[in-house]
């Protein structure tokens, strides 16, 4: 077999369905981890949803910069930095949640630290991106929600 033949072989089963989807649930999964590692810094230990002293003062001092009253902003953010990840892992409605996250990028990267762009900020964006373009992939409940039966179709038979 040629070299190019080859080379088209594995590019063709490189940009398939099933490594897409493989690849997009890595992309949810680390775009998640990094947020809601980040959510788990506000909530006060041996608590299950309690926001910390620590954060509202981190939202009051640190980043008042964010154009929100700073109360709102922690919790806003907390909250956020734990539902928008849980969806991506389970690829539910990810390209809102992907969305939601590229917003706080965005929010992050204009209003607290305007530095990080190259080295933090440009990488999650360009996660959130790809999510919102290219959605959860086949490995996602998105996938499995869209392939259910339309309403008032009849089921196929089974032959």
């Amino acid at each position: 077999m040629k070299i190019p033949a080859l080379y088209d072989r594995m590019t063709d089963w490189l940009a398939g369905r099933m490594s897409e989807g493989f690849v997009l649930l890595f992309v949810r999964v680390v775009l998640a981890g990094i947020f809601w590692r980040s959510g788990q810094t506000k909530i006060a230990e041996g608590t299950w949803f309690t926001i910390s002293d620590n954060t509202y003062f981190l939202f009051q001092e640190e980043y008042r910069g964010v154009p929100l009253p700073s109360d709102l902003a922690a919790i806003t953010a907390t909250v956020s930095e734990h539902l928008f990840p849980i969806l991506l892992v389970l690829g539910l409605f990810t390209r809102l949640s992907a969305l939601a996250l590229l917003g706080m990028t965005l929010v992050i990267q204009i209003f607290v630290y305007p530095e990080a762009w190259w080295q933090v900020h440009s990488l999650w964006a360009a996660m959130a991106l790809v999510l919102i373009i290219r959605g959860g992939g086949w490995l996602s409940m998105d996938a499995l929600l869209t392939r259910r039966v339309p309403i008032g179709k009849p089921a196929p038979r089974a032959s």
